[in-house]
């Protein structure tokens, strides 16, 4: 299959790269280098090196004898997209392009704006170049469980059936996302399914819970290959930055109670979750969402899990409160349907000690790669 991987430089991107060419798909990459600029802008950096994309696809070629193609160029530029999309007919398309940090987007004013800019008007370049080019070419797109936000009942899997005044229908579930990040995958949504049912693109949408974890089967075969970690209050999300926070002896920064619960899962999960859906494909017409996690946890209970790895390691760390820069409910009722990727034949990688422990062990081998500086939350909500 031809599988094109939009953000193939990014965090969740590049293993997915690996992970498609290793089986035999051919893989293509489309990114703006973006992120790293990112890192520049903030002042920081990953806590793994990470070579540059140009050196990634040469050291894949050498180990493996495969080839990953390298686009580099905008989403938003509609004329970059045509050409990836006419040079290389993408029978699948996974979209991870997208600036995917909620605090980025509450900066300021300029952040919000840029986020929503680049996030919906590169969804709706992609959902113009399928339309227009390779009609069959299945969109896999990764939206987020935050569309949804903490409602007081349970969580569907993107659709809901409601009856009201003697009448009944299935209708997408109410969203209460909670930033102008958030805001920008609902958006993203909204065109796509509209796009399905106007175009008959076939689509679909990952809401991908919080996602841990570094490793995967590729990325550790050389250091050139190494997948980024972010441990900054931007960038950084629970558990990967709490078992770096224990490493180099900074206090666990809980937001608030800590009661805020989501849906996590292991970054080698998330691969097989987008392997699944290319495999499986939507029907042409159809735009379908699957609930991309598998486990839910409170930001308190995975501080204290890991807090209490810690110890075994001879690491006393200890848990802070810090008061909450977001704007969200820190104890609420919390159940997400995620049922359809299992269906499939999803094999969880539950949390586990183990991985706890490499994550911390990780984080001491490159400690002096950290900056104390960027490790708080500077953007607030109110």
């Amino acid at each position: 299959m031809r599988i094109l991987i939009a953000g193939g430089d990014g965090f969740c991107g590049w293993p997915t790269a690996l992970y498609f060419s290793e089986r035999g798909h051919e893989v293509a990459i489309a990114d703006s280098m973006i992120r790293r600029k990112w890192d520049e802008e903030l002042g920081t950096q990953s806590l793994t090196p990470i070579a540059s994309l140009e050196e990634r696809v040469k050291a894949w070629k050498e180990i493996t004898g495969r080839d990953i193609r390298v686009f580099v160029g905008d989403l938003t530029e509609y004329e970059f997209v045509e050409s990836v999309f006419r040079q290389f007919e993408p029978e699948a398309i996974v979209h991870y392009a997208e600036q995917r940090s909620a605090p980025y987007s509450m900066i300021d004013r300029a952040h919000a704006v840029f986020t929503q800019v680049n996030n919906v008007v590169g969804t709706l370049n992609v959902l113009y170049a399928i339309k227009e080019i390779t009609p069959e070419c299945h969109l896999i797109k990764l939206g987020t469980m935050g569309e949804y936000g903490t409602p007081n009942i349970d969580i569907e899997e993107g659709y809901i059936r409601i009856q009201h005044k003697g009448r009944e229908d299935v209708l997408p579930y109410p969203k209460q996302p909670f930033s102008f990040y958030h805001l920008s995958k609902v958006h993203d949504s909204h065109n796509i399914m509209f796009a399905c049912k106007a175009w008959g693109i076939r689509a679909t949408d990952l809401n991908q819970g919080v996602v841990y974890g570094l490793w995967t089967e590729e990325t550790k075969r050389d250091e050139r290959l190494y997948n980024r970690i972010d441990y900054d209050g931007v960038f950084g999300t629970a558990l990967n930055r709490f078992c770096i926070q224990a490493a180099v002896g900074y206090d666990l920064t809980v937001y608030g109670k800590g009661g805020q619960t989501r849906g996590f899962l292991d970054i080698r999960d998330t691969l097989q979750c987008v392997e699944l859906a290319a495999l499986h494909p939507a029907d042409r017409g159809e735009f379908r969402v699957f609930n991309q996690f598998t486990e839910q946890f409170s930001v308190l209970e995975l501080a204290e899990r890991v807090q209490q790895v810690a110890r075994t390691m001879g690491i006393d760390a200890r848990i802070q409160h810090l008061e909450n820069p977001r704007v969200e409910k820190e104890e609420h009722y919390y159940n997400a349907i995620h049922t359809k990727l299992l269906d499939l034949g999803l094999k969880p990688h539950l949390l586990s000690d183990e991985l706890i422990r490499e994550l911390i062990e990780t984080a001491r081998r490159y400690k002096d790669r950290v900056d104390f500086n960027v490790i708080a939350p500077t953007a607030k909500w109110r």
